[in-house]
């Protein structure tokens, strides 16, 4: 069994803000793309244009429409990958040591060159953060991008996982937790930042940012009158334009 660090000289992970996201999928599709087309571990799909396609993402964005005690519904679009817990299950069940915890900036890897394919590991992940490819055997996992963050020979800008710097809402976020005075920890502090399942014990580095409550049915029965047209029937030139516009 792998032993994780007592402690881990950084914290790098995600911050996912739910109040931004708006479900493209984009973080899902540059995710894919940056590790199969890309210096990443190739991701294999089976039957890929077929009746029942399946693969490899280590990324996928989950949609929930909920009701809340006030205000309409929502819809709720939720981003999940490995979230790089402190105290990790899937890295202590591992029977051959394949996967591990860094201690210079606290990811959780798979060595997929001692990785048999048992599945332990993603049974023992509370979050289903982990699949089995099935073409390579082995398991795969969300890496941060280790290789676009310490990559010098990328741009300043790009050395962040490829699903931050994707993302054209700009709802996730790239840092190191373990410094107080970095975005993500004071952005975190100021909106509430939550861990995944907190009651699961495993200490998830990456966090989620909640959604702000949304407009009450009240608040727009009072903008309705000023949405109200300025003139029911149309006069002068735009009378005339409208007119014309019906004969064409």
């Amino acid at each position: 069994m792998t032993e994780l660090p007592t402690k881990t000289d950084r914290k790098l992970g995600l911050l996912i803000d739910l109040d931004t996201c708006v479900g493209c999928h984009a973080c899902v599709i540059s995710c894919k793309g940056w590790n199969t087309e890309n210096y990443g571990a190739p991701l294999s799909d089976q039957s890929a244009y077929g009746a029942n396609p399946s693969g490899t993402f280590l990324n996928r964005v989950h949609s929930y429409e909920i009701t809340p005690d006030v205000g309409a519904a929502q819809l709720i679009h939720f981003p999940k990958s490995c979230l790089h817990c402190e105290d990790a299950p899937c890295v202590t069940v591992c029977p051959t040591g394949a996967s591990y915890k860094r201690v210079e900036d606290g990811i959780v890897l798979v060595n997929e060159s001692d990785c048999i394919g048992c599945g332990l590991c993603a049974w023992a992940c509370p979050y289903g953060a982990r699949e089995l490819d099935a073409a390579e055997g082995v398991m795969k996992k969300c890496t941060l991008c280790v290789d676009r963050i310490y990559n010098e020979n990328l741009p300043e800008e790009d050395r962040v996982p490829a699903c931050v710097r994707t993302c054209p809402a700009g709802a996730r976020h790239f840092g190191d937790f373990a410094d107080p005075d970095s975005a993500v920890s004071k952005l975190s502090a100021e909106r509430g930042g939550m861990d995944l399942m907190p009651e699961q014990g495993t200490k998830p580095v990456n966090k989620y940012l909640p959604p702000r409550p949304k407009d009450t049915m009240e608040e727009i029965d009072v903008l309705a009158p000023l949405l109200a047209p300025v003139a029911e029937e149309p006069k002068g030139f735009m009378a005339w334009l409208d007119k014309t516009l019906e004969k064409i």
